[in-house]
């Protein structure tokens, strides 16, 4: 009987630990399991703005060479809040990158992030992250 006020607190328990396990992604037999990174770039700089120009030389030279089977970015309005909390407005670009999540690709999104961020004076690139399953 000592049992009886002992399962239920094992089951609580195992539901708890449940939760906290990563979950299996499962690609369908035509598709392939991929990294999909999302990268915010915010346009405002201290004299002026990233122009079209500057975005695209900025994907032919940093991006590219690092991504050569492709991209997709588009231009957005975003909204955040800087390190001084103040909300700032301003149109940025999304770039979207699937990669095999190799530790070359993994130093490719940090150098760009990186060299972004000098090269416009910015104070942050925003990142998301996930997995993904592919097919063509």
């Amino acid at each position: 009987m000592l049992l009886k006020p002992i399962l239920p607190i094992l089951v609580m328990l195992l539901i708890i630990a449940g939760c906290g396990l990563p979950h299996t992604l499962v690609c369908l037999s035509d598709e392939h399991p991929v990294v999909t990174e999302s990268l915010y770039f915010g346009t405002a700089k201290p004299k002026g703005i990233v122009t079209e120009d500057e975005w695209a030389s900025f994907i032919d030279t940093t991006v590219m060479p690092a991504f050569p089977d492709g991209l997709t970015s588009w231009a957005v309005s975003g909204r955040w809040r800087t390190a001084t909390g103040m909300v700032e407005h301003e149109t940025s670009y999304v770039l979207q990158l699937t990669h095999d999540g190799s530790q070359e690709k993994e130093t490719a999104i940090q150098h760009i992030m990186r060299t972004y961020k000098n090269t416009f004076q910015q104070e942050a690139v925003m990142r998301i992250r996930s997995q993904a399953c592919r097919s063509f």
